[in-house]
């Protein structure tokens, strides 16, 4: 789900180009005008820009966010996702084939939707613990590991910190979700 305040900036940089917004979700936006001459394209990405989005316009891009927001929607799902793989779920939210999905998003990012997917637990975790509302064992289940060991050795391996020293710090070794 976009929050609220994100569809606002959006629909008021849309309606300062004098364009008008029918529907604002989660990477799409839906305007009344048919069809946008390059000038206007140029505009609206410049536009976008300066309030910390992107235009997506090209196919292969607007795959690859379909792929992080449905590793998003996964993650969020925490240990219920366990039921149903990573790379099934993605292929019931995008209908292509995953070994194409997989060599597109690893082309495109330099990694895998596997690496991202785990880059994008670890920072979930680290929100989690800088929240300090739950346990290391609620955060672990929250966030789709099988045990606190787990999740404390692919923690270390990734930030070279444990989770209980990385609550010790805090937020200054945080990043944004949309900056992994």
């Amino acid at each position: 789900m976009v929050c609220h305040r994100c569809k606002m900036v959006i629909r008021d940089e849309l309606e300062k180009l004098n364009l008008h917004p029918i529907n604002i979700s989660l990477g799409e936006v839906e305007i009344e005008e048919k069809e946008l001459s390059k000038e206007q394209v140029n505009q609206l990405s410049d536009a976008l820009k300066s309030v910390g989005f992107e235009l997506i316009d090209k196919r292969v891009n607007k795959i690859i966010e379909d792929i992080k927001q449905a590793i998003l929607e996964y993650l969020s799902l925490g240990m219920d996702s366990q039921a149903l793989k990573l790379s099934s779920f993605i292929t019931k939210k995008i209908p292509y084939d995953y070994s194409y999905l997989s060599d597109l998003f690893s082309s495109v990012e330099g990694k895998t939707i596997e690496q991202y997917f785990l880059l994008q637990r670890i920072e979930k975790v680290k929100e989690l613990l800088v929240y300090d509302q739950l346990s290391l064992t609620e955060i672990s289940y929250q966030t789709g590991f099988s045990s606190v060991h787990h999740l404390s050795s692919q923690f270390k391996k990734l930030t070279g910190l444990t989770p209980s020293h990385f609550k010790k710090i805090g937020i200054e070794k945080r990043k944004s979700l949309d900056q992994v």
